[in-house]
Parts: structure tokens; sequence; C-alpha cells
């Protein structure tokens, strides 16, 4: 049955003129309410909804519709998860203190002071709107996340809020917002849905932001899967009815039903894996639903009696739930007709908790409607918040706006791993997480004198991954110290963080260089002389106190060297402008220390870019000191050249790319691909390379075979990540077979 969020999604996508706007009336908001809560406040809610429309009044969306449908479908979206009066309120009322001339004493008198401080929560968020893109979107995630770490109600409004206006994104009409929008949903509300269990807002988040940043490749995705389907639909009914019939025949009571992955979710194993669409082996899944945590044990072992199960591939997510509750047995079988089917085997409350994530426990308790923290802690063990509370950990550390940002995404998207103190405590960590990622998850103190650390027993270095199981035990001095290097021996924010604050000052004096350098470098590409120019100007304008101030803020990446030109010069040329802003291209040799910082690096010492593994920024790179006294040469950190100089610890420097290689450069790097041979495919390839964004600059056709041939294109990208969704792209298109990156 379409739900009324359906209905006014599918009245939005005709022209205003054509179609009756669509929304939830009144009497519909309030009978879905007292579906689930008959003793709701009907005149609170009345009293809201009202109010909503006649502060909104003549307003209206870019869709033309009356603005006031906006809150409504905000306030019917979580009807549909089943929330309590004061969050439905809440949705009804997010926009009036923004967009009217509603205060927040005006909230508290009316609706009271909860009310009022839930919409303030929500409300703080817009207000941030024109400044510049990653300042705004740290300043919004910083109040975002102090606010939920509080009330997690803040947080389901604003998740509903972001779900109806990317339905409706399509009549946002400048491309560049839509895009803007779109990804921050995929890095900040689509990761923090997850975070707290939401599966279902978290899908449907990622999927409307994919169609509008990747439309092609989620369209042939789409048309793969069709396919798929025509094959594979009676096949996935013969499989289910097979699991149920093994489970059936044992006395264990199930529904069993298949399910196929999400297109997003095939774009980022196509990222994550260079394998092509043909070889992925789990485009369907199955989930078996029984009656208790028991059962599910039960079902397990039947399920393995019955089929040979696929090594490693088994996870018991009921003994330890994930940081968002989630809580199933994943197991992968060669099943019937030789098929690898994936399983998750469940009760019917895990099945809720893995699709409504925190949402689930909302539910009665001693007469009264709410959220049942000790429901939810039966049910997990584990607090939903804590994963929000960590990132306001990284906020008291402090940091500009890219760490911020960068920091929680790592919070936000990474698996866990369970490890143990010497006294039996566990510790759920991000997987891949190292021994400093535990010391700071065990107290910050810990984290910042650890100088070494044992793992079952026995000493280890600092870059070991944990596993599950370990016991991990750290070896403190008597004083805090962080070394430039440990930036790569962690990936949780958290620990991230926390050394960078370490090592902050004494960063400033090479922010200070980089930023003096690219500065001078800009001025220059635009013609002009660095001798003949005052910095006044634009200390005036940016309000730095000194100029080493200015050229940190250059150097951080706070402030661009082409919004110091503008200041500097405001009649230059449209030409100059634009050759002073084009991205450079990476390359060693005098100008690479705009690119690459960190590991002691001496003035005089020369800098190249390995061509054995063509590093671009995005990749974790090291810096090798020839010992010829060639200078430094930089390595990305998979390179297999390394190997050569894994016994001289002398030679090795740490390195980072700075924010002006992250963001105005290019780099050329390889990939190489197998294509089915025939007609068109090579100029198809070419068309998805170039619609990714991506400038082929070299292309060589060699190992032609019967039926395919292979290809190495040399491409100018941004960044790593660039990279990888061109590759992504490339392995979505049918007749490609594989695509690699190459090195060398």
């Amino acid at each position: 049955m379409a739900t009324a969020a359906d209905a006014i999604s599918a009245a939005e996508s005709k022209p205003a003129a054509k179609a009756r706007p669509k929304f939830l009336r009144q009497y519909e908001l309030i009978d879905k309410v007292k579906s689930y809560d008959p003793t709701a406040d009907e005149d609170l809610l009345n009293r809201a909804y009202v109010y909503a429309m006649r502060m909104h009044g003549s307003q209206t969306r870019a869709s033309g519709d009356p603005y006031f449908a906006h809150p409504i479908e905000v306030a019917g979206i979580l009807t549909d998860y089943r929330l309590d009066t004061a969050t439905i309120v809440t949705a009804l009322l997010h926009d009036v203190i923004e967009d009217t001339p509603v205060t927040r004493a005006d909230i508290d008198q009316l609706f009271g002071p909860l009310i009022g401080e839930l919409v303030e929560g929500v409300t703080k968020l817009s207000r941030l709107e024109l400044q510049a893109e990653h300042t705004r979107q740290a300043e919004n995630l910083r109040k975002f996340i102090l606010a939920i770490s509080r009330d997690v109600r803040v947080l389901m409004v604003k998740l509903a809020d972001r779900l109806h206006n990317m339905r409706t994104l399509e009549f946002i009409p400048r491309q560049e917002k839509r895009e803007r929008i779109a990804r921050e949903t995929l890095d900040i509300y689509a990761p923090l849905a997850r975070s707290i269990g939401c599966h279902r807002i978290c899908t449907e988040l990622e999927e409307l932001a994919f169609t509008h940043l990747n439309k092609v490749a989620r369209d042939a995705i789409v048309r793969r899967l069709e396919v798929l389907r025509a094959e594979q639909s009676s096949t996935v009914a013969v499989v289910s009815g097979e699991i149920s019939a093994k489970l059936e025949a044992a006395g264990i009571k199930s529904r069993v039903f298949g399910r196929e992955k999400h297109p997003y979710s095939i774009w980022r194993k196509l990222q994550r894996k260079s394998i092509g669409f043909s070889q992925l082996s789990d485009i369907y899944a199955f989930r078996v639903i029984v009656e208790s945590e028991e059962a599910c044990y039960q079902a397990l072992g039947v399920i393995h009696r019955a089929w040979p199960m696929v090594p490693e591939r088994f996870k018991d997510f009921i003994s330890t739930p994930k940081r968002n509750n989630y809580r199933s047995l994943h197991t992968t079988v060669v099943g019937p007709k030789g098929m690898k089917i994936e399983m998750q085997i469940r009760t019917e409350a895990m099945n809720r908790v893995a699709e409504d994530g925190v949402a689930a426990h909302w539910r009665y308790k001693d007469e009264s409607y709410g959220f049942d923290a000790e429901a939810q802690q039966a049910a997990g063990g584990r607090d939903p918040l804590v994963n929000l509370r960590h990132l306001v950990q990284v906020l008291e550390h402090g940091g500009d706006a890219e760490d911020l940002v960068e920091h929680a995404k790592l919070e936000m998207f990474l698996d866990q791993v369970f490890v143990f103190t010497p006294k039996g405590q566990l510790i759920s960590l991000p997987r891949g997480a190292m021994p400093l990622d535990f010391a700071y998850a065990v107290h910050s103190d810990v984290g910042d004198t650890a100088v070494g650390v044992k793992i079952n027993g026995e000493l280890r270095p600092l870059r070991t991954p944990l596993t599950n199981g370990d016991v991990v035990e750290v070896i403190r001095g008597a004083k805090a110290v962080a070394h430039p290097e440990w930036q790569s021996l962690s990936i949780t924010g958290r620990a991230r963080s926390a050394i960078r604050r370490h090592m902050r000052q004494t960063e400033k004096d090479e922010f200070i260089r980089l930023g003096r350098a690219s500065i001078d470098q800009t001025i220059e590409r635009a013609g002009k002389t660095r001798a003949e120019v005052s910095l006044r100007p634009a200390l005036e304008r940016f309000t730095a106190p000194t100029e080493e101030e200015l050229y940190e803020a250059v150097g951080r990446g706070r402030i661009s060297p082409a919004q110091v030109l503008e200041v500097l010069f405001p009649g230059l040329k449209e030409t100059e402008k634009a050759a002073a802003a084009a991205r450079r291209k990476i390359e060693g040799g005098k100008g690479a220390r705009l690119f690459v910082r960190g590991g002691g690096l001496t003035p005089g010492v020369s800098l190249h870019f390995g061509t054995c593994c063509n590093p671009v920024p995005g990749d974790r790179i090291v810096g090798i000191l020839e010992p010829d006294g060639g200078g430094l040469t930089v390595h990305a950190i998979d390179c297999q050249k390394l190997a050569e100089y894994e016994d001289r610890d002398d030679l090795w420097r740490d390195l980072q790319w700075t924010p002006e290689a992250e963001r105005n450069t290019i780099s050329q790097a390889k990939l190489k691909a197998t294509i089915r041979d025939a007609p068109g495919v090579l100029g198809q390839t070419c068309t998805i390379i170039g619609q990714a964004g991506g400038n082929i600059v070299g292309m060589r056709m060699h190992h032609r075979q019967a039926d395919f041939f292979d290809v190495d294109f040399d491409i100018e990208v941004r960044d790593a990540r660039h990279l990888t969704n061109i590759a992504a792209a490339l392995r979505a298109c049918p007749p490609v077979e594989t695509v690699e990156r190459a090195r060398g």
C-alpha cells in the first residue's frame, strides 16, 4: 500500500499547475498517530498542525507546492516509525523559527519548553547555509552532534526532514546545488541514520543521493538488475522454498524470503573490489525470520548441515551486536544448484531493530508512550547514542572544519572489531583499528601517554591491526608524546583528532611556509609579481592580524589563494583569474612542497613522485630518502618497490598531502581494463570515463584474444576517490570484464 509520503512524492513529480498538491490532512495525521498511540494529545497535534500552516502561510517550495506541505510530510514520515507526540509536533514546527518571525520563546509559551528545545535543536543547523561549503558542513555537523547527543529525537526529525527534501530534490533548478545536497546526504545524513540503526532511512537516502550524483552509473546497474531479475526470479523462489522445507522438517517455524541488493550497495562494492558486475556473488541474499534467539542458532545448525558453509563468512552479531544494536546471524553457504547463498537469520524483533534502529523502541511503558530505554538495552545491550557521543569527544579536541568532517565520517562509516582490556572489559572498535585507537577508546589520557603495546601478552608494533578477541595492554610513558607518523597508525576519528591536537603547534611553521608559497605561485600564474603587492587588503578582508596568520590560513586550506588574489587585484581579467585558479598538475621538483608535507622535510631536499606507483591525493603516502643523495621519492603505501627498503627504517619518512593538493590539483593515474570484443565498446568505455570527469591522455591496447582485449588508460583525475568512481563506473558497463588500478 502506498504511504502518504509516496503520494506527496508522486504529486510533486508533476508540474504544480497540472496537479493539485497532496499532503496529509489534519485528521489523517492525527488518525495515524492515534493508531499506535491512542493516548496521544490530540489537541496539541491539532494546534501544531494549524500553527505550522498559518505561520508558513503563502510560502512555496521549489516545486510550486505550499511550503507547509513539507513539515506535514516530515511528520507523516515519522508516524511510519511510530514516534511519540512530541516528536511529531517538533516535525510540524521544525522550520517555523528559521523561516517565519516565530521565536524560541513563542514556541515555549505555546507548546512547552520540551518542544521548544527540540525545535531549536533542529533549527540551529539551517542558519549556516550561506557560509562556505566545507565550513558550513562542519558547523552543521558540530551543532547537530551536540544537539542529538542529548536527545535522539532531534536526529529522527532531521533525518525525516532530509528524506523528504531528497524525495523532492529534482525541483531545485541548479544542478550544482542538487549535487551539493546529495553529497552532504551521502557524507553525513546516511551514515548518521546507519549509526542509530535506521536502515530503511539510510538506504533510501543513499539511493536518492546516488541518483543525483551518478545517474549514468545507477541506470546501468538498474538495467543489469532487471536482466538478472528476469533470469533468476524463479531460482530465488525455489531456493526460498528449499530453505523453508529444511527448517520445517526440523520443526522450526520460519518465514524465508530473498532480497535484492540496492544499486548503491552494488556500486560501493564495485568501488571496493576490482571485479565486474558478473562476478558479484551476493546480488541476492535470503532472510530467515524465526520465533526466538534459540531458534536462530537451531536454524543455523540445520542450514550448515544441509549445505556446506563458505569458510570465513560466518558472523555472529547476536552474541556481539554491532554498535548500532544490529543483531543477526550471517552465513554464506553453497546451496541448491551450486549457488552461493548469503543468509541472515534473526527474530522478528531483531528484524525490526535492523530496519528501524532506535525507532523500534518507541512503545508503551507504565501507561505512557515513548522511548523505552530498558527494552532497547535488553534487545541489544548498547546505548544507540554511544557512537554519537564518541563524536562529541572528537569535537572537544577541537581542530579545523576539514578535520571534524573527516574524523566524523571515519567514526560513522567503519565496521567493528571486538577486543578486551587485561581486566576483561569489552571494547568495540572500527575494523582495521590499531593499538592507538584502542588506547584512546579506553581513555584520552591512556592514548596521550601510550608508547607501546602488548597484544595477547606479546610486545607488538603500534602498526599491528587488532583482531576479534585480542587482549590489548597499553604500555604508557611519563608524559604525552605524539609523532607525525602516528596519524597513519590510527583510523578512528577520536584517536586521529587527539594526535593532531598534539601536533598542531609543530605544524604551524610548515603551514605558514606552504601558504606563502601557494600565494606567491598564484600571483605569478596571474602574471603579477609578489614584490609589488601589499597584503594589507587581504589582512583586512579575512580579519587576519598578521601576514603569518594569513599564510597559515591559506596553508591549512581555510582560505584559497584565488580568494586572496581577488582581494589584491579586484580588476583582474577573466583570463588571468582562470590561469591563477586552474588546477595545478602534481609533479616533482621545486613546486612539489605545495603538495606534500610532514616527515620532517628540510629545505634543499628535492622531492619526486614515484613513477612506480603514481600516487594521487587520497592515497596514503610515504617518502623514501634515496641512499645515493637523489632526494626524497614519494610512494603510495602499497607500492611494491617499498619492499626493497623494508630493513632501512632510517630512510622512511611519513608524509601527507596538503590541502592544496587535495583541493586544487590534477594527477595522472592508470587503469587497466579487460573488455569483451564487440563493435563500439571502446568508444563506450571512453564515453563513461569522460562522463565521470576523467581526461584520457593516453591509451594502449594489447593482448588481443578471440573474445577479449586489454586496454591501459592514462587518465587525469582529481584524487584517488575520483579514480575509484571512474573504475566503478566502468565495472558497471556490461562489456567490461575487469578494471584494476595499474601501478607504474
